[in-house]
């Protein structure tokens, strides 16, 4: 799998916070299993399950305007 600028974020707000993906998985409420995929950046996820993740750190998943280098 491919990380991703998401997958990233992820392990650096749980690194940041001390969390083992264990820890991040009880809190936030989700398998450990999809903790790993996160992190390994699989290309699909369930956004609410990533939300819950986020929301531990104080964020969430957004539409985001595309600039002229991120159209593909």
């Amino acid at each position: 799998m491919k990380q991703t600028s998401l997958s990233n974020s992820v392990k650096s707000m749980r690194r940041q916070y001390h969390l083992t993906q264990v820890e991040l998985a009880e809190k936030s409420g989700v398998g450990l299993r999809f903790i790993r995929e996160l992190e390994q950046g699989k290309p699909t996820l369930r956004l609410d399950k990533v939300n819950q993740i986020l929301n531990l750190f104080g964020y969430e998943v957004g539409a985001v305007p595309m600039t002229k280098t991120d159209e593909r």
